[in-house]
């Protein structure tokens, strides 16, 4: 009687296993850093049931233990701190006479892009008009804007970024880049009134860390001027 209860158990244990195998479980995993919802497509190919909350930073899977498992190390491979960028764009001003054009003298640290852009254009002189700087992080978008004088209404330049990316071999990626300048006119049949119209670079840029390159040139006021925009980037963490 005992060799046949023995060889009865001996036989449910491995059925038990495969059971609890094939039974679904359910698991609740907190973010730190990234929305569930920019991820729910990927892990969703585990063959897990997902459901999740953004603002909370929560996911709750449903499905076979070695599914869940597998989705939740993806998860965690996902779920990173979003890397710190910082983005400076120059405007600098090319021309003929010096006398005639705003700005500063162009800073040392961009000198060697100028010897480069008097090797392509024939202006002979080159000023700074504006510098600005934003910092964002990977993922997020950024804008960032300048007066340029004391005028009623004042000329302004404006930097913005819609997303930005590092890659794995460092390449810094910025969608859709806008940087230039917003210049005031004013209305021909409303007199006192003003109005702005925008004058620069939209595009997608890719670059390395502390590389320097013109990202774009656009006329300003006339084809005896141009405006150059001169972009930077390193990764602050």
């Amino acid at each position: 009687m005992r060799q046949t209860i023995l060889a009865a158990l001996l036989l449910v244990a491995p059925l038990a296993a495969q059971q609890s195998k094939d039974e679904k479980i359910t698991k609740m995993l907190h973010l730190q850093f990234t929305e569930p919802r920019a991820i729910v497509n990927l892990i969703t190919s585990y063959n897990v049931q997902i459901q999740f909350n953004d603002s909370m930073k929560v996911m709750m899977l449903n499905g076979l233990p070695a599914n869940v498992a597998a989705a939740e190390a993806a998860i965690k491979l996902l779920d990173v701190a979003p890397k710190t960028v910082e983005l400076t764009v120059y405007f600098v001003v090319g021309g003929d006479n010096a006398a005639q054009m705003a700005g500063t003298p162009v800073p040392a640290d961009v000198r060697d892009v100028i010897t480069q852009l008097k090797g392509v254009f024939t202006f002979k002189e080159y000023k700074m008009l504006d510098v600005l700087t934003l910092r964002t992080r990977t993922g997020s978008d950024a804008e960032t804007t300048g007066i340029l004088n004391s005028g009623s209404p004042p000329r302004m330049s404006q930097f913005s970024v819609r997303n930005v990316t590092v890659g794995d071999d460092g390449v810094i990626r910025i969608d859709r880049l806008h940087a230039g300048l917003r210049i005031p006119f004013v209305r021909g049949n409303e007199p006192g009134k003003s109005d702005y119209i925008n004058s620069g670079i939209d595009q997608s840029v890719d670059l390395k860390e502390g590389q320097k390159i013109v990202v774009g040139r656009s006329s300003l006021e006339g084809p005896e001027r141009a405006l150059f925009l001169i972009l930077t980037a390193r990764v602050i963490q």
